[in-house]
């Protein structure tokens, strides 16, 4: 055999050994990972499930979601439990971003809190501002006897927060009247759990109008809603926030930037706005 032919034999082989080496890399190298906390409201509603269909369409990652109340989701984060997250309580937010933790927030949508109820309205609601209607609730459940009027979540959620507010504006304190046990009661349960029980006992709640809409039309529960948007004092903002690899070790920061940059973009935002529509 010719050296020259020795020389094509040898390049031909490890030619071969080159590409069944990155074709077993390619098959055997693990799939990229993103943890996602988020709130319960997002996790109830449906929509994060049509998000990581469309995105994983596109991008080769695997999408784990962990949906709980706001301040939960924002523990975990900080704890290393997640490379993401996905929020809507400004207040308790802040915090993690000014010390550093979160970092890269993008506001990825927005909406309405609504107040629902039973469609009979016994509070006599309809029609009023939020702040007037949460008076005429509570006014009409210091007037029953052991009938429950409002439920609360009372979870250190985003809707708690909201809830908490509302109350305040409307010039009551929540801690106070949260004791007031003959009409109020409190659930310590996801948006979903608690619309549930508030359809059972025929009563009222707060609600984000994501998780209302989604159960609502599942035939989950037959409550209405009373009170809904635009009232700037029901205004609902969800943020996205990655979690920063300088101040929590290991977390995929590369792939939590690369699903911000599609959240915030047409292809996310038509995701998101078009979530719902058809029915």
């Amino acid at each position: 055999m010719q050296a020259w032919q020795k020389i094509l034999i040898v390049a031909v082989i490890a030619t071969v050994i080159v590409v069944a080496g990155t074709a077993a890399y390619l098959l055997l190298s693990p799939t990229p990972r993103l943890m996602i906390s988020t709130t319960s409201s997002l996790y109830d509603s449906g929509l994060l499930d049509e998000i990581s269909a469309r995105y994983r369409a596109t991008h080769k990652v695997d999408i784990y979601f962990s949906g709980q109340s706001t301040g939960i989701a924002l523990a975990n984060a900080a704890s290393g439990q997640a490379d993401l997250v996905l929020v809507h309580a400004p207040s308790s937010e802040y915090p993690y971003l000014a010390g550093g933790t979160l970092v890269c927030r993008k506001i990825i949508a927005w909406n309405y809190f609504t107040i629902v109820g039973p469609s009979s309205d016994p509070a006599k609601i309809t029609g009023k501002n939020a702040t007037e209607a949460l008076k005429n609730i509570l006014a009409y459940g210091r007037n029953q006897t052991g009938s429950m009027v409002w439920v609360s979540r009372n979870d250190a959620s985003g809707t708690y927060s909201k809830e908490v507010s509302l109350w305040k504006s409307a010039g009551y304190n929540w801690t106070i009247i949260s004791k007031e046990s003959s009409w109020f009661t409190s659930t310590g349960q996801s948006m979903g759990a608690t619309l549930q029980v508030t359809d059972q006992k025929n009563a009222y709640t707060l609600s984000d109008i994501g998780t209302y809409l989604a159960f609502s039309h599942s035939g989950k529960i037959s409550l209405a809603a009373l009170i809904e948007g635009p009232d700037y004092s029901l205004l609902n903002v969800y943020s996205v926030y990655a979690v920063s690899p300088q101040v929590v070790s290991n977390v995929s920061f590369s792939e939590a930037i690369a699903f911000i940059k599609w959240l915030v973009s047409d292809a996310g935002q038509q995701v998101i706005s078009n979530y719902g529509t058809g029915n």
